[in-house]
């Protein structure tokens, strides 16, 4: 996002910890300043190792998001929070204040309808019609998408912080 340098972007995650390294390479990559979050310290070890090789603006820390309390993120830290295949309905707080004004959260996560499919079924982690965007509020939504794709049941948003909110 234009406007802040570095531009920082985060990438919270805890399963599919090949989609973690992936997205947080690409991120960085891209020119982000990146932090990888997951309560797994040798995923963490691997992937601060190839930023490291990479020479990549990426930093990867052990954190467990799913604490009693949340853990704060930050205040106003990041430029774009990613989150993917992930659900923790307490941390929304932590991630939208954690978005610096004018920041966008890209959030994808699972559908109800894909308990029917196989993985996950636990209805903890996954969300009801309609819910992301509600998680979301008061963010803009700039997109959002529920269904079926690619064999998955998910929902989507990317939602921008506007100046002066949360």
């Amino acid at each position: 996002m234009a406007g802040h340098e570095p531009r920082t972007a985060a990438g919270v995650r805890r399963r599919a910890r090949r989609r973690l390294r992936r997205n947080a390479i690409w991120l960085a990559g891209q020119g982000f300043a990146t932090t990888a979050v997951d309560r797994d310290a040798a995923t963490i070890a691997a992937l601060n190792e190839r930023a490291r090789t990479a020479a990549l603006p990426l930093r990867a820390v052990v954190m467990d998001l799913e604490g009693a309390v949340p853990p704060p993120l930050g205040d106003a830290a990041y430029d774009v929070i990613v989150v993917t295949h992930y659900l923790h309905r307490p941390l929304f707080p932590s991630l939208l204040a954690a978005l610096r004004p004018g920041g966008a959260l890209v959030y994808e996560t699972f559908l109800r309808a894909q308990a029917a499919r196989g993985r996950p079924t636990n209805p903890d982690f996954l969300l009801a019609p309609g819910e992301l965007q509600r998680l979301v509020a008061p963010l803009d939504v700039r997109a959002a998408r529920e269904g079926d794709f690619e064999g998955r049941w998910v929902g989507s948003v990317v939602a921008v912080k506007g100046l002066g909110r949360i």
